[in-house]
């Protein structure tokens, strides 16, 4: 298990207030209050490092496969209008992941990338459905080698303040390529053509890279 190069500055700075405030309360004299504070603080320390965990998977290619872009659990398969790029009738399956869930994202598809625009915006739950439009977000579309173009959506939720995209326009990227990254909590929408034969079910929980969402005829 690897750590995301996103946390490595996050968990330096929170090893050292572990550190300091630890040593300050152990420097008191007072035994008790410094266990107390070791059991409070060290948990806290070990679920920040684990936010940032990058585990290593073996890839679920397929042409016509559409993977989970992201850990976390299935809150919208629906048939939506998306506004922003494709101006028609979508598919739109998306993902929410906890603050227990990996937080890496990655292309559901290999391809050229076509579009790339972030979008400040409001922190309300991810979990909502207007926060695929209201939220700060970054749209990302890839075209695939057939000319088929699928929409991924980054969306920062109530917690998450920071999101990072990695895909430049222009890029050819291949299936399972890591898209970017969203700091504590938040959401992933995949936008797919009318008639997409959606595999995964409502409520059911994914794994990025491996679970095929759905499969394009």
């Amino acid at each position: 298990m690897r750590i995301h190069k996103e946390g490595y500055a996050i968990i330096a700075v929170a090893v050292l207030i572990w550190a300091l405030l630890n040593g300050l309360v152990w420097e008191s004299g007072e035994p008790y209050f410094f266990a107390f504070m070791l059991l409070i603080s060290t948990p806290v320390l070990a679920l920040t490092i684990r936010f940032f965990r990058y585990p290593d998977r073996e890839i679920n290619n397929g042409n016509k496969t559409i993977l989970a872009p992201a850990d976390g659990q299935i809150v919208t398969i629906e048939e939506t209008t998306e506004t922003e790029y494709f101006q028609d009738r979508r598919l739109q399956v998306s993902v929410f992941m906890s603050l227990f869930n990996v937080h890496v994202n990655w292309l559901p598809v290999a391809g050229k990338i076509k579009y790339v625009k972030h979008h400040n915006g409001r922190y309300m739950s991810a979990y909502l459905p207007k926060s695929s439009t209201d939220n700060e977000r970054t749209t990302t579309v890839v075209e695939m080698e057939d000319g088929t173009e699928i929409l991924v959506r980054q969306i920062a939720g109530a917690m998450a303040k920071r999101v990072v995209t990695y895909a430049k326009e222009g890029d050819t990227m291949e299936q399972g390529g890591e898209l970017g990254f969203i700091k504590f909590g938040s959401r992933v929408d995949v936008f797919l053509p009318v008639g997409t034969e959606v595999t995964a079910d409502m409520c059911e929980a994914v794994t990025g890279r491996q679970t095929i969402l759905a499969k394009l005829k």
